[in-house]
């Protein structure tokens, strides 16, 4: 058994312990005051990055102005031409657009009637190739 004198008094090993703790500790809040650092470079980082979507949207939306305006410009210059023309003008477009549609409608019909007699005609053709062959084999 070590004698107290000589190891520098009465509770020498719990002062050490205490002095470890105390260091323990210290070190812990430290570490606490990192992590708290952290987050807040974390939150600044996030409120830039809100910001930047926020700039991103403001600058869309100039964009769509942009782009409203322009079309409110173009209807302005139809409104005029139509103006200048008369309706006589805006009547005949609608004509011919008119025209246009019926004469591609009744291409496309007039093909798929083509279409239709061609399968029809082939199917006859099978038809009559097949009660040959079953003939044949009689």
């Amino acid at each position: 058994m070590p004698s107290n004198r000589k190891n520098g008094g009465e509770g020498r090993v719990q002062r050490k312990r205490e002095r470890n703790r105390e260091r323990e500790r210290e070190r812990e809040r430290e570490r606490e005051r990192e992590r708290e650092r952290e987050r807040e470079r974390e939150r600044e980082r996030e409120r830039e990055r809100e910001r930047e979507r926020e700039r991103e949207r403001a600058r869309e939306r100039e964009r769509e102005r942009e782009r409203e305006r322009e079309r409110e410009r173009e209807r302005e210059r139809e409104r005029e031409r139509g103006v200048r023309e008369g309706g006589k003008a805006r009547r005949e477009k609608r004509r011919k657009q008119r025209e246009r549609r019926r004469s591609r409608r009744e291409k496309t019909r007039k093909q798929r009637d083509k279409r239709r007699a061609r399968r029809k005609k082939w199917r006859k053709q099978e038809g009559r190739k097949a009660r040959r062959e079953k003939r044949r084999k009689q």
